[in-house]
């Protein structure tokens, strides 16, 4: 791969802005009146290092794989020229030739970048842009392309490779321009296979455009496979570095303005000091990043019953969520000037969500990576923001190995007067079984994912205090999970709730809690018949028994023992194996109890 153009933005020099004093207007080859209209109107007049890099390039008819770090204004680096390439056919499309295909790894930042495109795609005529992504009916699309047409595909690999094999009406045989953004984490989340096969279907005589926070071998591959003789395009943080005399000049994978910290606590203490850095920053924007799904629907319902958090916003967002309410609560969050928005990393990468103040990681990210794209949510286009990551005492060689990649940290000094929150999380587990529930899925769920760390030299889940963790997330029980029973996890610290039966403890939804009680009514029953078998008709049971010697009948007895317990031995290999959990494992060998 050729590398032409290394850029450096400077801290002092640019006075920590992100644009450079090159205008739109000013850019060779030109771009059209049109776009530059729509430019002013959105607020647009000078680039960023990246777009004065990289529109002349792609408009140039040269494909360019670019690597500069998250917020640095990629999008409109791509849909500028995408939108000059198909202005500059001759011919007036019809409406299933396809002149244009955007990828990107996720279905918010598809949609993000269809809208950013909107105004821009809309000053060329009978040119339409479709968003294609995952959450929406697979049907209806079909039917709106194969009724308006569609010579712009915008959206995530799984929903256009759909698209693709099951509609022939659609022609790609005078593609102009494909684009891959964010290429690194499209591999990363398995779309390889999709993408090849995209890339096989569409003509090799087209310009293309590799968009990366990050350069991994994977990528490569892929622009080797993808494109025709790119340049390379790297775009840098210019930092000095404090701890050399000298104050020699280091490139930064962090945006300009962005101050970023590290605070070590204990694990049960954690809770205690996010709940303290919320109450102090309630005026701001704030994004708090957590490792799994189940943990954001957890604090999710517990952060906003403790007293001192009453009167913020807080949204919870992920995967997991039905995708109008991840629409939903994404636009609520953008509309926000201030409130917490708690998510997984399915919001790390690539939006652009104004005004964020903080960025905090309660859980750092499973691969390292992500670390970067995490903070990048904020500091964007030179504005400054701030940065913070939670990390318990035996993770703090977590600092090391990222300074060491250019992501360097300062220490933040723990609160030591913070209010101790697991007392009301507990009472609002008492008052709740959804509070309590949640509260052992998310718990178990941190557990699992912390066992697949990337980094596991540093994140070593046999290290975990469980007793102390289980006490940051206002447990009432530690649960009778696998990795507590079979192992030698530190459950010091722990102290269960012993005035409760956790059997008890109703929902507060009434409706859920009727289900609940019909539920066990019905398994009580079910218990009660296994447990009495009908019995034969006298007689007949009387005339077996004679026929029967005591030989016999303690023959009978020990197959059937026999078959009990070869059945519970394959159900225990399933347990281990994670094919069936602890309670179901407990249902079904009729020894249930409540985790």
């Amino acid at each position: 791969m050729k590398t032409t153009r290394t850029i450096l933005e400077s801290e002092e020099e640019s006075g920590n802005k992100a644009l450079t004093n090159i205008r739109f207007c000013d850019l060779k080859p030109s771009l059209s009146q049109p776009v530059l209209d729509a430019l002013t109107l959105t607020g647009f007049n000078f680039c960023t290092p990246v777009q004065a890099s990289t529109i002349p390039l792609l408009c140039s008819f040269k494909d360019v794989a670019v690597d500069a770090a998250t917020g640095s204004g990629k999008t409109l680096a791509f849909v500028l020229p995408l939108v000059e390439i198909l202005r500059r056919s001759s011919e007036v499309p019809k409406p299933h030739k396809v002149l244009g295909v955007i990828l990107s790894p996720t279905r918010e930042l598809s949609s993000q970048i269809y809208h950013v495109a909107q105004p821009f795609i809309e000053t060329l005529s009978n040119v339409r842009a479709m968003l294609l992504v995952g959450g929406n009916s697979l049907k209806a699309d079909m039917k709106s392309i194969e009724e308006e047409g569609a010579n712009i595909l915008i959206g995530t690999p799984g929903r256009i490779y759909d698209i693709m094999d099951r509609m022939d009406i659609l022609d790609f045989r005078n593609l102009e321009i494909l684009i891959l953004d964010e290429a690194d984490r499209l591999l990363e989340m398995g779309f390889q296979k999709q993408i090849s096969s995209i890339i096989s279907r569409l003509p090799k005589l087209r310009r293309t455009g590799l968009f990366s926070a990050t350069q991994t071998e994977a990528v490569e591959e892929l622009a080797k496979a993808g494109l025709r003789n790119p340049v390379r395009v790297e775009v840098r943080t210019e930092m000095k570095m404090p701890d050399t005399s000298s104050q020699q000049l280091a490139s930064s994978r962090t945006p300009l303005g962005l101050q970023m910290e590290y605070l070590e606590c204990e694990a049960d203490k954690k809770s205690s000091q996010l709940v303290e850095f919320i109450s102090k920053n309630m005026s701001e924007k704030i994004i708090i990043y957590f490792m799994t799904c189940a943990t954001v629907d957890y604090w999710g319902v517990v952060l906003p019953r403790l007293a001192t958090l009453k009167k913020c916003p807080i949204i919870p967002l992920h995967g997991k969520m039905k995708q109008t309410a991840r629409e939903k609560a994404l636009a609520s969050f953008t509309e926000f000037s201030s409130g917490v928005l708690l998510c997984t990393d399915v919001a790390a990468r690539g939006l652009d969500i104004p005004g964020v103040d903080w960025i905090v990681q309660y859980d750092p990210p499973q691969d390292p990576n992500v670390f970067v794209h995490r903070v990048g949510r904020t500091a964007r286009f030179g504005r400054p923001g701030r940065a913070i990551v939670f990390l318990l005492p035996k993770e703090e060689a977590y600092v090391e190995f990222l300074r060491i990649r250019r992501v360097p940290l300062e220490e933040r000094k723990c609160c030591d007067d913070v209010p101790d929150i697991v007392p009301q999380i507990r009472s609002a587990a008492k008052k709740d079984r959804d509070v309590m529930e949640k509260g052992v899925k998310a718990f178990v769920s941190f557990v699992r994912a912390y066992k697949e760390h990337h980094c596991s030299y540093i994140f070593r889940w046999k290290d975990l205090e469980i007793g102390k963790l289980a006490m940051g997330y206002g447990l009432l029980q530690l649960p009778g999970m696998p990795e507590v029973k079979h192992h030698t996890l530190s459950t010091d610290g722990f102290v269960p709730v012993e005035d409760i039966k956790v059997t008890e403890i109703k929902f507060k939804d009434k409706s859920r809690e009727k289900q609940r009680q019909k539920n066990l009514k019905i398994k009580k029953e079910t218990a009660h018949q296994k447990a009495e078998p009908p019995k034969p008709k006298a007689n007949q049971n009387a005339k077996k028994t004679a026929r029967q010697t005591a030989k016999q009948r303690r023959a009978v007895q020990t197959v059937e023992d026999a078959d009990e317990l070869d059945r519970d031995y394959r159900l225990l290999k399933k347990l281990k194996k994670g094919t069936i959990d602890e309670s179901e494992f407990a249902k079904l060998t009729g020894m249930e109890e409540l985790i």
